[in-house]
């Protein structure tokens, strides 16, 4: 009986020490997983890779990416919200996943405010509105006095209902007050092929860099408040007259709710960090982003402004997601 309470006096004062040892762990002591809630190869899996990377050399651990796709991003989101609230699993959060979403589906399994604790922003991806080489139009109005001229004949065309393309064409639409028809495809690029052949009249990406850099298409105005360092010599909407024509996708920074503040500190630090790493801000810059830089208060506001702008788009053009 002695020997027994001795080794369980021991046992218990080893697992003390375990657990003190453990509480007092600078964070973080093991890799952190960064669920991107797309596939492998798209613009959000360079700005997850791109960013992982940068955490990773400032938070001196491994940042594992992890592609979960579906849904619009909402499967993956979803599955993010029941992670432990521990710092070692985080979400590049967007706009379509994160504010649109909740709008378009029916329902989603997530509350778009509760369920998170943004840490920051990360960059913003602006629409641009595109036509082709061959196309008689060089400004935005140029189609808009078409649009009037001919109603319901032109149409545009988005890699899906509710993606970003969708809703910058209806956003084109109700500003400018046209009946033009929208022409989802599944996925941006068979939409550009057709742009690209003359079979649509205009098109919304934020991925066609390249394209419009080769001279493929032709890039007539950027939906932004400032022009691209990718595209310098494309003008803003709002130069050419049209300044509620602003329509971006956005990524930033998450951890489950109810993450501790001392380690949503940290990881802001090491995001903000981030930006002056010039291999991480050029691979940004290139793909058409803007890199933002903001605090856990600030990405709490406008994640909630733009969960309300979102409802109000979506609301307006009547878009719905079976």
């Amino acid at each position: 009986m002695r020997f027994s309470l001795k080794r369980w006096a021991f046992c218990a004062l080893a697992s003390a020490f375990s657990a003190a040892t453990l509480a007092a762990a600078p964070y973080p002591d093991k890799p952190i997983r960064l669920i991107v809630p797309w596939p492998a190869g798209g613009s959000a899996d360079t700005i997850g890779r791109s960013l992982g990377d940068a955490l990773g050399k400032r938070l001196n651990t491994t940042v594992v990416v992890e592609n979960v796709a579906g849904a619009s991003g909402t499967i993956a989101t979803s599955q993010f919200t029941r992670a432990a609230p521990d710092g070692y699993t985080l979400l590049l959060a967007s706009s379509s996943a994160n504010v649109s979403a909740p709008h378009l589906f029916a329902k989603v399994h997530f509350d778009p405010i509760k369920d998170f604790t943004p840490i920051g922003e990360v960059a913003l991806v602006p629409s641009v509105l595109i036509v082709s080489v061959d196309s008689p139009y060089q400004r935005p109005a140029e189609i808009v006095a078409a649009a009037r001229k001919q109603p319901g004949k032109l149409s545009y065309g988005s890699g899906g209902t509710g993606n970003s393309g969708h809703l910058s064409g209806e956003l084109f639409r109700a500003l400018n007050q046209i009946d033009v028809m929208h022409i989802p495809y599944k996925g941006n690029n068979p939409a550009l092929t057709d742009l690209m052949g003359g079979r649509l009249d205009f098109m919304f990406d934020n991925g066609a860099i390249g394209h419009i850099q080769g001279k493929r298409v032709r890039a007539l105005a950027v939906a932004s408040d400032s022009r691209l360092k990718a595209l310098p010599n494309v003008p803003t909407f709002a130069e050419l007259g049209m300044p509620d024509m602003q329509l971006t996708t956005w990524f930033g920074l998450a951890a489950p709710a109810g993450t501790p503040a001392d380690i949503v500190g940290k990881i802001s630090a090491a995001l903000n960090a981030s930006m002056s790493d010039t291999a991480y801000a050029d691979r940004l810059v290139a793909m058409g982003a803007e890199l933002r830089k903001s605090t856990p208060a600030a990405f709490t506001a406008f994640w909630a402004d733009e969960l309300e702008r979102y409802r109000r788009i979506i609301q307006s053009a009547g878009i719905k997601v079976n």
